[in-house]
């Protein structure tokens, strides 16, 4: 039926009955393999196919950014649903309630959602796996090559990673589209329209929005396209310049499962590019993303000084009492008044767009770790404000990336200095020597065209 990993989290039996997609991550109908696996079970067992999405703050780890592009990729989601004959339902409940009150309501034999390694997705797998009167499935719809395939350890950087990953990538990207057909079991359960504005209105009251991205499958699909006509054929030179505009503008699509890596590669791989940025991108967009999932699957503190690994603890211990020049607390970092000019462009980058440029991130993040007086306190600040600010926030690209900048994560020893030890160091030159630092800050405060 479907040729992707399926994780069976209880032993109920299968059963005839009403299929309940607990849609977390994968916010998409097209290429979706745990819709698709759903609606494959629904259509098995002639029974009508229900997609419930939990929107609890509080609970899913959504920053006010996120949740006005969620809901907005929701609306677009929910019409198209519809059209397939499948019934959306938006639910202000934490996932574990919104998931049984729609079992009772819809009478589920079978629940399915997708897979996200981070610890809230896992305990809240676990809770429904124990409670639920029916089988859960959980579908890896994120990954190319599915998370458990492509390694069952954690990995030690990318070049342990890249061969397990090429060995089977071929065969997960030559596979057919996973395709929703218009599901012919209906049922005459649907969310009243009312109760759904009411919802919409109060997740959008007094919310920030970030009006640099459109949401939804089609704005996604239209930015793969830019990226490909415009902005590839440069990616190599481009990449880590954060004045040129050579990046995807992606990963927002990506981390709400707007569109799936799998499209992005292939549609990039047939583009007829130049094969070193073909090449550079794919390493990008698979091998470096799939092993943040790796490290946050398989390593349970992926977000504290206990994920490092031990030459990074004790490079750390050794330099714990370093004085430091400047030291800012969390208001002045978040606020962006430091001394730093480029730093604070960057975290004005992050707060008035939604995203920061990637090059800049390690800097930003690097500079926490310089300027605060503990590299505990520096990784909880890189954390909060990233996951405050960042479309793609809340993601394993996010948590391992600050885990590389600030504990060595996936990388390796360097010269010791004072603070950062054995860790990477960048500093203000540095980012001097590779691309006009008053140009970057021109254009976040939007004085270059």
């Amino acid at each position: 039926m479907i040729d992707r990993v399926v994780y069976p989290k209880n032993s109920h039996e299968e059963k005839a009955g009403s299929v309940l997609y607990y849609m977390q991550r994968d916010q998409r109908i097209i290429d979706n393999p745990a819709l698709y696996f759903a609606q494959q079970k629904a259509l098995e067992y002639r029974s009508p196919l229900f997609v419930v999405y939990p929107l609890p703050v509080e609970q899913n780890g959504i920053n006010n950014y996120q949740l006005c592009f969620i809901m907005d990729g929701l609306e677009k989601l929910r019409t198209r649903l519809k059209e397939k004959g499948i019934p959306f339902f938006l639910l202000p409940e934490s996932p574990e309630t919104a998931v049984f009150k729609m079992v009772e309501k819809v009478k589920a034999a079978m629940i399915v959602t997708d897979f996200l390694p981070l610890r809230l997705k896992k305990i809240i797998e676990k809770n429904i796996e124990r409670k639920s009167p029916c089988p859960l499935y959980v579908i890896d719809a994120h990954n190319v090559v599915p998370c458990t395939l492509a390694s069952y350890k954690q990995e030690y950087a990318a070049y342990t990673i890249r061969k397990k990953i090429h060995e089977q990538l071929n065969e997960y990207l030559n596979k057919p589209e996973y395709t929703i057909q218009n599901h012919p079991y209906s049922s005459d359960i649907f969310q009243n329209e009312r109760e759904w504005e009411e919802l919409v209105t109060a997740c959008r009251k007094n919310k920030s929005s970030v009006s640099t991205f459109l949401s939804g499958e089609k704005a996604a699909n239209d930015t793969l396209k830019v990226f490909i006509s415009e902005k590839l054929p440069f990616y190599s030179l481009f990449r880590n310049n954060p004045v040129e505009n050579a990046v995807s503008h992606l990963s927002p699509y990506l981390h709400t499962g707007q569109i799936s890596a799998r499209m992005i590669a292939n549609a990039v791989l047939v583009s007829g590019n130049d094969k070193k940025n073909v090449d550079d991108f794919i390493e990008e967009l698979i091998i470096r993303r799939e092993l943040a999932e790796n490290f946050c699957h398989y390593n349970i503190n992926y977000d504290n000084v206990n994920g490092f690994p031990g030459w990074a603890k004790e490079t750390h211990l050794s330099h714990h009492n370093d004085p430091r020049e400047y030291i800012y607390g969390l208001n002045e970092l978040e606020e962006a008044k430091t001394h730093d000019s480029l730093w604070n462009a960057a975290q004005m980058e992050m707060i008035t767009t939604g995203k920061m440029h990637g090059y800049m991130r390690m800097y930003w993040a690097k500079k926490i770790l310089e300027w605060t007086p503990s590299v505990e306190q520096a990784l909880n600040i890189a954390i909060y404000l990233n996951d405050k600010y960042s479309l793609d926030g809340n993601d394993p690209n996010g948590y391992t990336g600050i885990m590389w900048s600030m504990g060595g994560v996936h990388d390796r020893l360097w010269f010791d200095r004072p603070i950062f030890g054995k860790i990477r160091y960048m500093n203000y030159n540095g980012c001097k020597s590779k691309f006009s630092i008053t140009a970057y800050i021109k254009k976040v405060n939007g004085e270059l065209v």
